[in-house]
């Protein structure tokens, strides 16, 4: 394989991830109207921008803290307080997109939950998130979201909480828990670019086809939101190829540089 520098990598990667959110904010503006908090169309707008944004590319770039090089010497408990941060953020955004996604389509009775796209999203944000309890505000009446809201953080959040970040969790469960956290934040990764490529699909053969030009004839709007889900797609795929780099992961020795907290100065 070739041998790439890291950082040229993330800084191209960080650029990426920029562009993706650039690309869909621009689709959502200039396309489809912008963005407004009312329920309407312009509410559902914010699904997409809120989605990339969250669990693509604030979730990749969570998922590759411990490949940046300052975390492979020292504590390990500031890179775990940012691994966490950034993963809760994009939980947050993820809550967000759903609220208002769910909440356009009840203003509107449309239908939740009947095509592919929705069952693969909401299966990606329920793996990451598997919330319970009740929100003190529900929204409108007869939502999915009145019996059940997101706003706690989610059991692989907190079962990495407990695990990682917790100092007196032990060596031996960590070990036995970091596989499997691995797994499932590659795996979730994985859906969410699925999802957010799926919703793209769907989202320009609903519009187009009741718009001026059919999306078949491949009208300048299908162009670019075609081209943002191929940069998804590449930010996904870069990211589990840095993932799966044995060279860029950060030496897992028990050695005092993988403590949970700074040793005490001499």
């Amino acid at each position: 394989m070739l041998d790439l520098p890291f950082l040229p990598f993330c800084i191209f990667l960080g650029g990426l991830g920029f562009i993706c959110v650039a690309f869909v904010s621009a689709w959502c503006q200039h396309w489809r109207g912008g963005f407004a908090l009312d329920g309407s169309l312009q509410m559902f707008n914010w699904h997409p921008v809120l989605m990339v944004t969250g669990m693509v590319v604030l979730y990749g770039a969570a998922a590759l803290v411990y490949r940046l090089p300052p975390a492979w010497s020292g504590p390990k408990l500031p890179w775990k307080v940012l691994h966490g941060a950034l993963t809760l953020a994009a939980f947050s955004l993820a809550v967000l997109g759903l609220v208002a996604v769910f909440r356009f389509h009840n203003n509107h009775g449309t239908p939740n939950m009947y095509s592919l796209h929705s069952w693969l999203g909401l299966a990606t944000v329920l793996l990451f998130s598997c919330q319970v309890g009740a929100a003190p505000a529900p929204p409108h009446p007869g939502s999915l979201l009145h019996a059940r809201r997101p706003h706690l953080p989610s059991l692989q959040w907190l079962a990495g909480f407990s695990a990682f970040l917790l100092p007196w969790a032990p060596a031996w469960l960590r070990a036995l828990y970091k596989p499997v956290h691995v797994f499932f934040g590659s795996t979730i990764l994985m859906l969410s670019v699925a999802s957010c490529v799926s919703g793209i699909n769907e989202k320009l053969f609903f519009s187009l086809k009741n718009g001026t030009m059919d999306y078949k004839c491949l009208p300048a709007e299908a162009v670019f939101a075609n081209t943002l889900g191929l940069l998804i797609i590449l930010f996904g795929v870069l990211v589990l190829g840095a993932l799966a780099r044995p060279s860029w992961k950060r030496p897992d020795a028990d050695s005092p540089d993988s403590c949970q907290v700074p040793a005490p100065l001499r």
